[in-house]
């Protein structure tokens, strides 16, 4: 029993008090740090007395900063407290709950910095059929390391903002030169973020991960596949990808997932020291991809090649610190079955083989109008299940210059 009357918060729905995600939403008040419990959120300010003043203190502005840079002694200490609470046959003084779809989520915390991996063997050998035939599945180097580009921190956006058609230099085949406008092959990514915290530190061993990342959030990198084929010779992707990141706007706490660990798959090779796992960090999530309601893929996340603590040990190898609030994506979640790619370039074979949505029309590549989504959860103790919070967007027209 609790005094939480919400037919969704229980251990066999996914924001049961098993999973507490926490994100920041705008009430009457303005911002504020909530905890999700089914379809209901829990302001924090209003039960900061419950908390204790060490608590409160990190929980009782408008933005999840001071909780993140507050480090893991406090993370499993709110937790643990957040837990007590909510399996309470009382609430706590100052408790009032919200419905979620009736409060706008904003960007819980500010994003420091913004690494995205490429870490999916299905993805990368997928891409390298479509886009370079006849040339090696995998690059050399694939297998040795976390392969990854930088990102724009500025363009990482909460769920539900709407997402402009970028514009860019794009080359077809036959043309003689580049040509400037509106992308003509809009596409998903659907990713698993980790999101940092604690004190800024370099050399972050696979042993310490858990030390330095928060939480877990889905994320769509929004990728322009023509401007990407053209400016991706020879360095990585910039302008088909820096216009926009989606992230979900409740974050739930990697605590949450220490029943859905699982070993990423065993390496072709010896590797480097830094990169040895003690102890396994893939995730088992599935994850679900829709687009305007149709479902178009189920990408596993336990088919990644690099686990997080392998992708957050090489980002920091060289000297580079992790803060708060860095921000770092798993690259694109696919799978061995057609229905697990994580993208449109994938599902559609480089735009060869149409997909068709519910309402009967086509889509190679995104339209103006489309709404895509996704969702996902993990196993959790004693058989509940582990929510992730959603992360959808808009497709909206090119701005005009």
């Amino acid at each position: 029993m609790t005094w939480i009357e919400d037919p969704e918060f229980a251990p066999d729905k996914p924001f049961g008090p098993q999973t507490l995600p926490y994100g920041v939403l705008v009430t009457g008040g303005g911002p504020v740090v909530a905890v999700r419990v089914g379809r209901h959120a829990l302001p924090l300010r209003g039960i900061a007395g419950a908390l204790g003043p060490r608590l409160a203190d990190v929980v009782s502005g408008g933005s999840l900063d001071p909780l993140l840079a507050a480090g893991p002694a406090h993370w499993h200490e709110l937790r643990n407290r957040l837990t007590e609470i909510v399996t309470a046959d009382r609430a706590p003084t100052g408790a009032e709950l919200v419905r979620t779809d009736w409060h706008t989520l904003v960007l819980p915390f500010t994003v420091a910095d913004y690494v995205d991996f490429f870490s999916c063997r299905y993805h990368a050998e997928n891409v390298s059929r479509i886009l370079r035939r006849g040339a090696a599945p995998l690059a050399e180097n694939w297998s040795y390391q976390p392969v990854a580009n930088h990102g724009r921190a500025g363009t990482v956006y909460v769920s539900g903002t709407d997402i402009h058609r970028p514009s860019g230099q794009r080359k077809a085949a036959g043309d003689l030169q580049p040509a400037f406008g509106p992308t003509r092959r809009l596409d998903f990514e659907a990713e698993v973020g980790f999101v940092c915290g604690g004190e800024p530190v370099s050399q972050v061993s696979t042993a310490e991960f858990a030390e330095h990342v928060f939480g877990v959030a889905l994320v769509n990198d929004w990728s322009a596949r023509d401007v990407q084929v053209w400016e991706s010779k020879p360095l990585g992707p910039f302008l088909a990808k820096s216009f926009a990141t989606s992230i979900a706007g409740w974050i739930t706490p990697l605590a949450a997932f220490e029943h859905a660990r699982v070993s990423v798959p065993a390496p072709e090779h010896a590797l480097p020291s830094y990169l040895v796992e003690a102890e396994p960090w893939g995730l088992d999530l599935r994850l679900e991809v829709r687009c305007n309601e149709t479902l178009l893929a189920r990408p596993r996340f336990e088919h990644m090649a690099w686990s997080p603590a392998q992708q957050l040990a090489h980002l920091t190898v060289n000297g580079a610190p992790v803060r708060a609030g860095d921000l770092f994506a798993s690259g694109t979640v696919s799978g061995p079955e057609r229905d697990q790619r994580g993208c449109l370039l994938e599902l559609t074979w480089g735009g060869a083989e149409p997909i068709t949505l519910e309402d009967g029309e086509q889509r190679t590549f995104l339209q103006d109008g489309d709404r895509v989504t996704l969702s996902g959860s993990a196993p959790g103790p004693d058989g509940s299940v582990v929510g992730l919070g959603e992360v959808t967007g808009t497709v909206l027209a090119a701005a005009r210059r």
